[in-house]
C-alpha cells in the first residue's frame, strides 16, 4: 500500500463517525448540483415517473430496466444518494472501512437492500494488483456510470484511475468525476493536507485524463458556479491558531462515454 493510500485509508477512518454531520449543508448542496445535472451526465437514467407507474411487484421497473451506478471512493455515499433515484443498483468501493460501515449503514436506515444500495472496502488503483480478487466478480463490472465524488484529488495517480474505472464500465458507459478546480496548496497544518496529491484540475488536465482513459467520448466539464464551503476536521493540536473553520472551493463536474 502507497503512503498516501495508507494516510488517505487512516484519516477517512478517523473522520467517518462525524463526516455527515460536520458537513451536513455541504453534502446536501453537492447533491442538489449533481440532481440539477442529469441531463449533462447523460445516462438513461430510470425516471421517478418509471418508479411511480411502472413498478413491478419486487419495486423495480417492471421493464427490467437497470442503471448501475460504481461509486468509487464513495465515503458516506454521497454521489450515490445523490443518483440513487434515477438508478437500480448502487455500488460504493472505498479504502476506508469505517467508511464504508457507514455508507452501508445509512443504506440499511433507510430500507435498502443489499443489492439497491451497498459499499465495499477495496483498491482498484493499486499498480500492483490490477483487479483485485475480492473486486473480480461480475457484480463490479459492466456499470452504466462510474463516479468519483471528491475523491481525484487523494489519488496518486488519477490517469491509472480513470482507467480502472473505464473498464469497469459497459460500451458507452458514462465516467463522471466531480471535483475541485485548482486552487491554493492547503495549510501544511490543516488535518487532510497530508491526504491531498492534487490541488484541484483544470478542464484540459482532466479532458486528456479522460481521453488516455478511454472515455473521451462526448466529454464535458461544468462549473459549479457558486462556491461550496467545507468546515474543517477538528484540529490535533489546539495550540496553534490555523485560521479559518471553514474552506470554500469551486467545484466542477466532468463526463465522458466510454466508446
Amino acid at each position: 500500500m502507497g503512503t498516501h493510500t495508507h494516510q488517505n485509508k487512516e484519516f477517512f477512518n478517523n473522520e467517518a463517525a462525524n463526516y455527515d454531520a460536520r458537513h451536513e449543508k455541504t453534502l446536501d448542496q453537492i447533491i442538489q448540483e449533481i440532481r440539477a445535472r442529469l441531463d449533462f451526465i447523460g445516462v438513461d437514467w430510470v425516471a421517478d415517473d418509471d418508479d411511480n407507474d411502472n413498478e413491478g411487484e419486487d419495486g423495480k421497473p417492471s421493464s427490467g430496466k437497470t442503471v448501475r451506478l460504481l461509486d468509487y471512493a464513495c465515503g458516506t455515499g454521497v454521489v450515490s444518494r445523490a443518483l440513487a433515484p434515477y438508478t437500480t443498483q448502487c455500488v460504493g468501493i472505498d479504502l476506508s472501512e469505517n467508511m464504508v460501515a457507514a455508507y452501508n449503514a445509512r443504506a440499511e436506515n433507510q430500507g435498502l437492500a443489499t443489492e439497491e444500495m451497498h459499499a465495499y472496502q477495496g483498491n482498484i488503483c493499486d499498480p500492483e494488483d490490477p483487479s483485485p480478487a475480492a473486486l473480480a466478480s461480475p457484480g463490479f463490472h459492466n456499470f452504466d456510470i462510474a463516479a468519483v465524488g471528491l475523491g481525484f484529488h487523494h489519488f496518486d495517480d488519477p490517469e491509472l484511475a480513470a482507467t480502472r474505472l473505464a473498464e469497469r464500465l459497459r460500451p458507452g458507459g458514462v465516467l463522471l468525476i466531480l471535483d475541485f478546480l485548482p486552487h491554493g496548496k492547503f495549510d501544511t497544518h490543516h488535518p487532510a493536507a497530508h491526504t491531498v496529491t492534487h490541488h484541484g484540475f483544470s478542464e484540459d488536465q482532466i479532458k486528456g485524463i479522460f481521453t488516455k482513459a478511454g472515455v473521451g467520448k462526448d466529454f464535458a466539464l461544468d462549473e459549479v458556479s457558486r462556491d461550496i464551503k467545507f468546515n474543517r476536521p477538528a484540529l490535533a493540536d489546539h495550540n496553534h491558531d490555523h485560521g479559518s473553520s471553514q474552506m470554500h472551493r469551486r467545484l466542477f463536474l466532468a463526463r465522458g462515454t466510454k466508446a
